[in-house]
């Protein structure tokens, strides 16, 4: 059974509430559409009602069970605002504007109702450049308590079950930093690892990758950064109470493929076996991510902010109505108390 699958099944005893920042799309109401006939919550679609309900119905889609917001004409309107200007005056100087202005934006409107309680999980990303929504959600959405860092999960889920969890496995950042910092780094990957083990109640391998493995000698400053955010990655883990095995730094084969890592004599409990795959910059993260997706053809989903206090998505403008349905079951089940999520769990993750 597919993660998406299994969290879905889950997902009908917790029903959450989804915002979906661009309400119009052809694609969001699709997704909206197979979130309600599974039983899965309520999606809310943010936008003009009828240029939702035109699109719906050439679709030939019923809107039952599915909310549409109108940010001009909501009650909310006038409370968003308030929160807005709030942020501006408290918060974020970076967020100009009249806030009643911000707040009839849809992907402002859809962020607010999702910090204030109204929603449980955001997606947007649809229709808009990816540095435009995540500009919207990094000035409104509250960091994660202990978490500096905000960065970006993609999730991959294969056939091939010997790979990562089930054939599932989650990489970072592929979307959000260009150069991280040993610290930023660090952070991606314990807030990754929190993530893929909060969603599959399995604990996270997460191997920090390089080109190579476990140089004793390294000189490039980049395979050192590597080394220092794998050691800082372990302690902030501990710190946090987060349960996983780190290595680094590690080649992808060697992280992946057990013959690889035997071969090349790597051991340890990550080696061969990884299901968390921490990238050292964006460039690396994001191609990976990208070829993997065309030239395996493997189901992708996200991507899905990490260090944020609420769950968010940022799809990709290409992203089909499968990807988006299975990008707000995500989100949805991230919105889940874990003991809720997997109600048998007692002792942490299993192995």
């Amino acid at each position: 059974m597919s993660l998406i699958s299994k969290l879905s099944a889950r997902l009908q005893n917790h029903p959450k509430r989804v915002v979906f920042a661009e309400g119009h799309d052809p694609r969001i109401i699709q997704a909206a559409r197979q979130f309600v006939t599974k039983k899965l919550g309520v999606p809310i679609l943010v936008g003009d009602r009828q240029r939702i309900k035109i699109s719906a119905a050439r679709l030939n889609i019923s809107l039952e069970g599915i909310r549409v917001v109108e940010p001009e004409r909501s009650d909310e309107l006038k409370s968003f605002a308030e929160k807005i200007a709030s942020i501006q005056r408290y918060g974020n100087t970076n967020l100009q504007g009249d806030p009643t202005e911000l707040a009839k934006l849809n992907n402002y409107f859809a962020c607010i109702m999702v910090a204030t309680g109204g929603a449980d999980a955001l997606i947007s990303g649809a229709t808009t450049h990816a540095a435009s929504g995540l500009r919207t959600i990094l000035q409104v959405m509250p960091r994660q308590a202990g978490v500096e860092t905000v960065s970006s999960m993609l999730i991959l889920e294969s056939e091939e079950s010997k790979f990562g969890c089930d054939g599932v496995l989650f990489l970072a950042d592929c979307g959000v930093i260009p150069e991280p910092t040993t610290e930023q780094l660090a952070d991606i990957a314990v807030t990754t690892a929190a993530l893929a083990g909060h969603l599959t109640n399995k604990l996270p391998k997460v191997a920090l990758l390089a080109y190579s493995t476990h140089a004793e000698n390294a000189r490039l400053a980049s395979v050192k950064k590597v080394q220092a955010a794998t050691k800082l990655a372990k302690n902030r883990a501990r710190e946090l109470n987060i349960q996983a095995d780190i290595d680094g730094e590690m080649q992808a084969d060697a992280a992946l493929n057990p013959f690889a890592a035997e071969s090349k004599e790597v051991t340890g409990s990550v080696a061969g076996k990884a299901s968390v795959l921490i990238f050292p910059d964006l460039n690396s993260g994001n191609i990976a991510s990208k070829m993997a997706q065309h030239i395996a053809d493997i189901p992708a989903y996200g991507q899905i902010l990490t260090g944020v206090e609420r769950p968010c998505a940022e799809i990709s403008r290409g992203a089909s109505a499968h990807d988006i349905f299975g990008t707000a079951v995500i989100v949805a089940a991230q919105a889940v108390d874990k003991s809720f999520l997997y109600p048998t769990l007692k002792d942490g993750p299993a192995a």
